[in-house]
């Protein structure tokens, strides 16, 4: 079974990935920057979890494609 995320977990990242979608790569210290820099999320833990999720999707993305 995989994980279960936060409606709102998903709707950032997916809204970040629509709109930034050249700034994300697979690295997760890149995008939690990034994330960081393109939100105003304080919380640590909300932030890690968004550029998880990203993370995530640009990987299936990649296998994905090619």
């Amino acid at each position: 079974m995989g994980n279960i995320r936060q409606t709102y977990i998903k709707r950032v990242s997916l809204e970040l990935l629509r709109k930034h979608e050249d700034l994300f790569t697979q690295d997760f210290q890149t995008n939690k920057q990034l994330v960081e820099q393109l939100t105003d999320i304080d919380s640590k833990l909300l932030r890690n979890r968004v550029a998880g999720y990203a993370t995530r999707l640009k990987g299936q993305e990649n296998l994905i494609l090619h």
